[in-house]
């Protein structure tokens, strides 16, 4: 075993839900602040954009990016409606304090390590909530599928994100995630162990039904360095 993969949002950080229609209004206010039927409108057609494209990576593992959204819903990458959008998803986006101190045990084991997230986000966004918690350069890598052609549990992603830790064989990796179909299913496709974090409430629309068994399952991330031991 040579390197650790993370997926992000309920891995990394703790799970939230989220009102996904709620965001893109605030959105849409920043664009229409005097025309609240106007905002309601451009916040339906986003939402409506992006849905779409979340079910075209459920089926097809196609990634996409909010600027492929925006387009799509015929709304303008306007920076200070994208910034409010941002200020709503704030709540979701800490970092569990766990993640630092576990990062240290798995480099003080010799391991690298990584994140591999599903999103639309662009990476520079992920990449500023990691600077702001102090964990950004903990990690030897970070890949955001906003920047591939496929989202998880596409092969190409996992691939993604093993070359960009360094490591060529997918048994020399374990992939941490919080989804059975995306993370669990996806990395052991791929050839890769998987441990399951078990605590997201997943909504029904993005659950896909799977066989698939986690070669372990870790209520906290602290937990993740012994169970890594056993493997070793």
């Amino acid at each position: 075993m040579r390197a650790v993969i993370f997926d992000w949002g309920g891995t990394l950080t703790p799970w939230v839900t989220m009102d996904h229609l709620a965001a893109w209004r605030a959105f849409a206010d920043v664009l229409h602040p005097s025309d609240p039927d106007q905002a309601a409108l451009v916040a339906d057609a986003v939402l409506t954009a992006e849905t779409a494209a979340w079910a075209r990576a459920k089926t097809r593992h196609t990634a996409f990016t909010i600027a492929q959204v925006l387009e799509t819903a015929g709304a303008p990458a306007d920076e200070a409606a994208l910034a409010a959008f941002r200020r709503y998803w704030d709540r979701a986006t800490p970092t569990d304090p766990e993640v630092a101190p576990m990062l240290a045990d798995l480099k003080d084991r010799g391991l690298r390590t990584g994140i591999l997230s599903s999103t639309a986000w662009p990476a520079a966004w992920h990449e500023e909530v990691l600077h702001r918690d102090g964990v950004r350069d903990l990690f030897d890598a970070r890949v955001w599928s906003s920047d591939l052609d496929y989202t998880k549990p596409h092969r190409a992603a996992f691939e993604a994100a093993m070359r960009a830790v360094g490591v060529e064989n997918p048994a020399d990796c374990v992939y941490v995630g919080d989804r059975p179909y995306d993370d669990i299913s996806g990395a052991k496709a791929a050839g890769m162990r998987a441990v399951f974090i078990p605590h997201s409430d997943i909504p029904p629309a993005q659950q896909v039904p799977v066989d698939v068994e986690p070669d372990a399952v870790v209520q906290r991330l602290s937990e993740l360095p012994a169970v890594l031991d056993g493997w070793r």
